[in-house]
């Protein structure tokens, strides 16, 4: 059974598939996809990966047999070459033979913003897809590993670059094959939901109120609040103001004013931007412009 079937939306029609392709391409245009590879070559014995709740983690294995091992979690042995993607990694570990080790790459994923993380948090805890299963990424394949294991002159920028169509290739076959947990892919996938989804993304600066969303997919207030809670994940007042903020973000780090901000994205004043800025992240606009700053600078 498929992650479609268990949320009892129809994925059986081309006219679903074409819904949820869209629906990535529209995502893509509103949330960050940046890969950064921070490892090549061969691991032997074991190799620990801290928790990250803000970047997800690829490990793209060549050749195996590796191990993940995560706390809570049986062992996955991995013995051909797989993509495995965590979204929301815990502290785990991947354990290969000590004597022929394994050839992997591994990158951090950023699909969003610490805030709204709507294609991550679509996804099931793990990806696990053995890479012949995923059509038409031989090429992209031979250039990755051909670049991970050869010292040349702008190796970085290129394998970052792959990594980010890997990942998009990766999102298509988890659409085709219904390998969505939830969130808001699943949401654009519901032929209810998505039209209060797509009417808060078009136009998220109008009073949206769980009434008028409800009016929007043709449901009743009490069963859509509910549905929408068991599809997406969260209320639709906590989405509307995840993706405001997120929004928000875009705007300030292009450098609009926080006030033109607040009136893009639905706030009536600068104040009440902040107040939600605030309760979302834990920071005002200002305090997170700075941060911002100081992480473009200390990456140059």
């Amino acid at each position: 059974m498929t992650a479609w079937e268990n949320l009892n939306i129809p994925f059986n029609s081309q006219e679903t598939l074409r819904t949820v392709h869209e629906s990535l391409d529209h995502l893509l245009n509103y949330f960050s996809l940046r890969a950064g590879v921070f490892y090549t070559g061969n691991i032997c014995g074991l190799h620990d990966f801290e928790r990250d709740h803000t970047h997800g983690h690829l490990h793209l294995i060549k050749n195996g047999p590796v191990q993940l091992l995560e706390s809570g979690q049986p062992a996955i042995t991995i013995l051909q070459p797989t993509l495995l993607f965590l979204p929301r990694p815990e502290k785990h570990r991947l354990l290969a033979n000590d004597r022929t080790g394994a050839d992997v790459v591994c990158a951090s994923i950023v699909l969003g913003n610490s805030v709204h993380q709507p294609i991550s948090d679509s996804l099931p805890d793990r990806v696990l897809i053995a890479l012949d299963q995923i059509a038409g990424i031989d090429a992209i394949l031979a250039w990755m590993f051909e670049e991970a294991f050869e010292n040349r002159s702008g190796r970085q920028a290129i394998l970052d670059k792959l990594c980010e169509i890997l990942i998009i290739r990766m999102l298509r076959y988890c659409l085709e094959q219904g390998v969505i947990a939830g969130g808001t892919l699943a949401g654009l996938a519901d032929p209810q939901l998505s039209k209060a989804l797509e009417a808060i993304h078009q136009n998220p600066e109008l009073d949206w109120t769980v009434a008028v969303l409800a009016t929007r997919a043709g449901m009743s207030r009490a069963r859509f609040a509910d549905r929408f809670h068991q599809v997406v994940g969260k209320p639709p007042a906590d989405y509307l103001t995840s993706f405001r903020i997120m929004l928000a973000q875009r705007l300030l780090a292009r450098g609009r004013p926080v006030k033109a901000v607040a009136l893009d994205v639905g706030y009536g004043s600068s104040s009440a931007l902040h107040h939600a800025f605030v309760r979302k992240i834990g920071i005002s606009p200002s305090d997170w412009l700075t941060a911002q700053s100081d992480i473009h600078k200390n990456k140059k």
